[in-house]
Parts: structure tokens; C-alpha cells; sequence
């Protein structure tokens, strides 16, 4: 099969092999905020506090799978922890999309849902989607952590976050797949 000029054989393993070269290079510079993101995460789970995901298309599937690994199990057996995905209530989404506006889908859960010190986990591939931007906004306001999992420059959902885990690629399938979920 052909894709342009290129075999599509040639065109997948080109595209496999940058996936991979992106994910190595995200290993080299978030050593450390993953470190602290974890450790974040990890003692607010110990205090009692809970976590709150999310982001758009794609980036509220993966919201909804980090969730989902944290309430079920990840590698070993262990009780549930508490995480929460904002983008799963089509209800609670199209009532406040409809009454306070799109760019307020996660700001109003958060103060409706998040104590201070629970973390806030915003994922946006481009960093500057407006209803992830307000839900960090809120968080901060609220008292809680901050991270964000993002792309590219990071956007401005970077300077909002405590901590910022930022994907060296602007492909959004690349960026996508380095996100720990």
C-alpha cells in the first residue's frame, strides 16, 4: 500500500520509531517533575485527599483511564484509591456547558467536588484548551495541587501547574502516549 510516495510499511515504522525517540527524550528531561508529580499524588493519597482528572477528547479517554487505574488496580493488587474523572456526567457536562459555558465544564466540579490539598490533574496535548485552563484556575483558587500533562511548549496550563509534564513533541498522538495513565 502506498501512502503519497511512501510505502505504508516505511511510513509505520518511520512513525513507530519517532513515537519511540519522544518517549526517550520525555525519559531525559522529566526525570524529575515525574518524581515530584508521583511523590504530589502519593501523599495526598496517604492523607486522605483525592484526585481529579481531566481534559478533552482523547486527553478525557486517558483522564478516564488514569481513573480508572487508580479505583481499580494497577500492577499489584491493593485496595481502591480516589480519583475521579470530570469527563464522564454527560448530565453535570451539558448542564453547565449550557448554563456557565464550555470553558467551565471542569472549574465547577472542581469547586464542587475538590477539598485544599487534593490534586488537580489537567491534561491538555496543546496546554491552552480554555475549559482545562479554568479548571487549573479553580484548583489553585480551591487550594488544591496542580499538575499537567501537556505537549509541545506546554501552553499556558505550564504556568498554571505546580508541577508541569511536558511531552517534547507537538504530534498529539506522541505527546498522547507519553502520558502516564
Amino acid at each position: 500500500m502506498i501512502v503519497g510516495k511512501v510505502a505504508f510499511r516505511d511510513y509505520i515504522h518511520a512513525s513507530l520509531r519517532a513515537g519511540a525517540q519522544t518517549r526517550a527524550a520525555l525519559a531525559d528531561a522529566c526525570g524529575e517533575p515525574l518524581l515530584r508529580a508521583a511523590r504530589r499524588v502519593g501523599e495526598t493519597l496517604l492523607s486522605g485527599g483525592k484526585l481529579l482528572i481531566f481534559g478533552n477528547g482523547g486527553s478525557a479517554a486517558d483522564a478516564q483511564h488514569m481513573a480508572a487505574e487508580f479505583v481499580g488496580r494497577f500492577l499489584r493488587e491493593r485496595g481502591g484509591l480516589p480519583a475521579i474523572a470530570l469527563t464522564t456526567d454527560s448530565s453535570i457536562l451539558t448542564a453547565i456547558g449550557n448554563d456557565f459555558g464550555f470553558d467551565q465544564i471542569f472549574a465547577r466540579q472542581i469547586v464542587a467536588l475538590g477539598s485544599a490539598g487534593d490534586v488537580a490533574v489537567g491534561i491538555s496535548t496543546s496546554g491552552n484548551s480554555p475549559n482545562v485552563l479554568e479548571g487549573l484556575k479553580a484548583a489553585r483558587k480551591a487550594g488544591l495541587r496542580t499538575i499537567v500533562l501537556g505537549g509541545g511548549s506546554g501552553g499556558k496550563a505550564a504556568e498554571l501547574a505546580e508541577v508541569a509534564l511536558i511531552a517534547p513533541s507537538t504530534i498529539v498522538w506522541q505527546i498522547q502516549e507519553c502520558h502516564p495513565r
